[in-house]
């Protein structure tokens, strides 16, 4: 019996995931377990594995399809089985095609003539949306393609043919066009060699629309301060040569600072906030601290939650998990929303001092910097030091000047008096 393997669901408030790539082609033998195909949320990466054995007899959406979690994506038998039940309701149950071939559960000839044109009118018009991204690049009106996807919808194909058609020649799927004599040539295609347009992935567009949103959205100021941090590196060093002997775990810097922040934060509750609805001033019992992290596919912020209940040594093992977790494209979404505060690090590349961006509905963010040499005078002599920097935005609405550089203050001063503390934990 033929069984539809479902789009899975990839945290609790994920509603809809995007499929980036196919693994497996129609009449493919798969068996249980054999990645099927990869898909995105607006936070991660994934990859669906088969649920069943056989053949892939159908394929239901597209790469570039937003399809709703919890809906057969394709479907898996015996060769020639029916799987009509196992299509997904797409709300056009009066427009689908009689003949199941239309769905694919042949593999399509690409290299074959196209078949006759048909013509639908704007609102009729049914595109993937990698084929509207390609075909916007492209400047190729979507009515001149001749859609060769199930239920009459037009894919990435048919808008490189419809291009063919109109520029006389085979772009590739960046959009590049062998220059045309220039007679021919249209002036609103662009010829290649000159640059390459990368749509963003769903993660990239996810990080571009909330940074947008809380640069407009928001009051944003920033502020920098450094601090002595012979302390920390002394106590870093002792770690390090240490490791054998005492119970500690790879413990850095930045672990460090995290565990700082989650003590000193309490102490500020309005930099331990959300706004919402623009009026209201949500503070937290608990720090869940958002560890911005850097990956492949873009900038993610795993979240420690009650990481002011956590030991160093917790925190240190979390945040590393997370990051790792991130970075390979697996990380629950689940563990990507929540924080009440975030703490980005670019102090690893060098940078000396960063505005960095609010994470709304958050109303404050620190950033971490490299160490520089400073000097401190004493008595008219001057003394070299490691200065690290550290750089805080905070939301004006909700935190004004002072209270900010009052958090920042005792936050300094907890780093550089870090190796007095009886207790870490």
């Amino acid at each position: 019996m033929a069984v539809g393997v479902l789009m899975p669901k990839a945290g609790i408030t994920v509603e809809t995931c995007m499929i980036t790539k196919w693994e497996k082609k129609v009449g493919d033998a798969v068996e249980v377990g054999d990645i099927l195909f990869s898909y995105e949320t607006d936070k991660a990466a994934f990859e669906c594995e088969s649920t069943a054995d056989g053949v892939l007899l159908a394929i239901f959406f597209d790469e570039g399809d937003e399809v709703p979690v919890l809906t057969n994506v394709c479907a898996v038998g015996a060769e020639g089985e029916d799987f009509s039940s196992l299509m997904p309701d797409t709300g056009d149950s009066a427009e689908k095609p009689a003949d199941d071939n239309a769905v694919r559960n042949v593999p399509v000839d690409e290299s074959s003539d196209s078949p006759a044109p048909v013509t639908y009118s704007a609102e009729e018009i049914k595109i993937s949306p990698r084929a509207r991204n390609l075909a916007e690049r492209m400047g190729i009106d979507t009515a001149s393609a001749n859609p060769s996807g199930p239920y009459g919808r037009i894919l990435e194909r048919d808008i490189l043919k419809a291009a063919e058609k109109r520029f006389g020649a085979q772009p590739d799927k960046d959009g590049f066009v062998a220059a045309a004599p220039a007679d021919s040539a249209d002036p609103g295609c662009f010829s290649g060699g000159e640059y390459t347009d990368i749509p963003f992935n769903k993660i990239r567009a996810a990080i571009a629309q909330a940074m947008s949103a809380s640069l407009s959205s928001g009051a944003q100021l920033s502020a920098h301060h450094s601090f002595d941090a012979s302390a920390i590196l002394e106590l870093r060093k002792k770690i390090k040569e240490n490791t054998e002997r005492v119970p500690f775990y790879n413990i850095t810097i930045n672990d460090l600072i995290l565990y700082a922040v989650s003590r000193v934060l309490l102490n500020h509750p309005d930099l331990n906030a959300h706004i919402v609805e623009g009026q209201i001033l949500r503070r937290f019992k608990d720090v869940n601290l958002g560890v911005a992290v850097d990956t492949p596919r873009g900038l993610m912020v795993p979240t420690i939650f009650q990481a002011n209940r956590k030991s160093i040594e917790e925190i240190s093992v979390e945040a590393k998990d997370l990051a790792k977790q991130a970075q390979a494209g697996t990380i629950n979404p689940d563990l990507l929303q929540g924080g009440t505060f975030t703490v980005t690090n670019l102090g690893t590349l060098g940078v000396e001092m960063f505005t960095p961006v609010l994470n709304p509905p958050q109303t404050g963010i620190l950033g971490v910097c490299n160490i520089t040499t400073k000097l401190k005078g004493n008595d008219g002599f001057y003394k070299p030091y490691p200065a690290m920097g550290l750089s805080i935005t905070y939301d004006h609405r909700a935190v004004d000047g002072a209270p900010a550089a009052r958090f920042m203050q005792e936050l300094t001063s907890f780093l550089e008096n870090f190796s007095n503390l009886p207790d870490n934990k």
